[in-house]
């Protein structure tokens, strides 16, 4: 634990000590060694009950006992209703209230309670699953600000991830980090060389400009780390973020929308993922002819409270294609799938004027997305296995981290009719498919390419800037390698 605080010196303002951790009879031990030792941050203490987050069954005794014998022990104390009366000779305390389970109806009434203590700062963390359960504690800034109180307001979850890298420009007391990935101590905790290096948590303020990729999932998204190296490169004072929507039509309404929303994030755009790259087209004021014409939008700006939709899924997936394959026009392509992914790539394609044919398990899902783009369609059987195209496009889910991860829709064998293999899975090692055509002579490329330029081009239409894929491609390759 002192090796801990020691490390935790590089990166944090405040340290928090988690007595919870301890034995009981290891914390006088612990206490006297810290006592001797010079710490150059200043040390926050506490001692949490297991239901409000502590880490082993404690008496309120003990917790009662432990306070009133670590008076100015150290420079914050953080105290739940039940011990707050006996931290009262710190100058710095915090009152505290969890909830794990999702956020309390009377959550202003909490407020209060903790308000009327003699604590000088007041924490509330609750539980949020979609990004607008968060909405109620995000405003108890406001009403801190007013009540002349310190406040400490953190969403946990996926959802709440955004409230712990905003808070501080909006008003926080501070806002709390894990030392080490799967280290964390509550759910949605980043580390703090994320908190810091990546979403530059200190340097943000109200004028910030947030973006971020909006879906369901998100946390498995990389684009922050590319997008945040280069809003930083180009002075650019803005944050990507991921943002956890699973209701899209409430996030619009009571976050986004001027006239409807509730909070003021100072939003200007969104990447937008599954499953809301349909969805969100009637929430738009205005959508670029390109994502008219693919149906989908994974782009949004946003400039003068109007949302303008575009699609740059089509320009990342054809860009390194090209620059591989070369000249595709006439070429005959394959496109595995018939979702999201592929309607960008059987845009593309036609662009280039590509012979297209698409391939499903669901031939009924097949036929319909072929007569929209006016192309070809099969369905996917064990019959049609030995291909001869150009190019094939894997748009399925095969290879994807997770259940399909190691799943591959060809074999080698099955691939030695085919001149060229886009896997639009993203990863740093080869996916099962790129290693199948490898092994077959049959150059390939997977997902990163794409992800790079349709980012390049996210960049530039939320900026007016260039951004500057090499770099992208070193971040997110050093990322992805751990």
């Amino acid at each position: 634990m002192i090796a801990n605080i020691k490390r935790a010196e590089q990166f944090a303002d405040v340290i928090e000590v988690r007595f919870d951790c301890l034995p009981s009879d290891q914390i006088e031990n612990f206490k006297f060694q810290i006592s001797n030792l010079n710490f150059e941050k200043t040390l926050l203490a506490t001692f949490r009950a297991p239901d409000q987050g502590g880490q082993r069954e404690t008496s309120l005794y003990e917790r009662r006992a432990f306070w009133r014998e670590s008076q100015e022990s150290f420079g914050i104390a953080d105290l739940e209703e039940d011990v707050v009366e006996y931290g009262e000779k710190y100058s710095e305390k915090i009152v505290s209230f969890h909830d794990f389970n999702g956020v309390p109806g009377d959550l202003g009434q909490i407020f209060d309670r903790l308000a009327a203590t003699d604590a000088n700062i007041i924490k509330l963390a609750v539980t949020a699953n979609d990004i607008s359960d968060a909405i109620p504690i995000w405003k108890l800034l406001e009403l801190a600000k007013t009540e002349g109180k310190q406040i400490i307001p953190i969403a946990m979850g996926e959802a709440g991830k955004w409230t712990r890298i905003l808070g501080l420009a909006h008003g926080a007391y501070l806002t709390y980090a894990a030392l080490d990935a799967g280290k964390e101590t509550a759910d949605g905790q980043l580390t703090a060389k994320d908190l810091t290096e990546t979403y530059c948590v200190k340097e943000l303020d109200k004028n910030t400009k947030v973006f971020g990729v909006i879906g369901d999932p998100v946390s498995g998204s990389l684009s922050p780390y590319m997008h945040n190296a280069e809003f930083a490169a180009a002075d650019v004072n803005a944050v990507f973020m991921h943002l956890l929507v699973k209701d899209l039509d409430a996030f619009i309404r009571r976050m986004v929308k001027a006239e409807t929303r509730e909070v003021e994030l100072n939003f200007g755009g969104f990447s937008v993922t599954m499953p809301h790259k349909q969805a969100i087209i009637p929430h738009l004021d205005a959508i670029d002819p390109t994502a008219a014409k693919i149906g989908a939008v994974n782009t949004i700006k946003i400039e003068d409270g109007k949302l303008a939709g575009y699609n740059t899924d089509a320009h990342g997936f054809i860009t390194p294609l090209k620059a591989r394959f070369g000249d595709i026009r006439d070429a005959r392509v394959a496109v595995f799938g018939a979702g999201g992914a592929s309607r960008a790539c059987v845009y593309a394609l036609q662009q280039e004027g590509a012979d297209v044919t698409v391939f499903a398990r669901d031939l009924q899902k097949a036929k319909v997305f072929a007569d929209e783009f006016g192309i070809k369609h099969h369905q996917l059987t064990t019959d049609n296995r030995q291909l001869t195209t150009d190019i094939l496009v894997d748009a399925t889910p095969q290879g994807m981290k997770g259940p399909l991860e190691h799943e591959s829709l060809f074999t080698a064998d099955e691939l030695s009719g085919v001149k060229f293999v886009y896997d639009l899975v993203t990863s740093a090692a080869d996916t099962p498919i790129v290693r199948a055509a490898k092994a077959a002579g049959v150059p390939a490329i997977g997902g990163l390419e794409m992800l790079i330029a349709q980012g390049v081009k996210q960049f530039e239409i939320w900026t007016n800037k260039i951004a500057r894929p090499d770099k992208m491609r070193e971040i997110l390759l050093t990322k992805m390698k751990g």
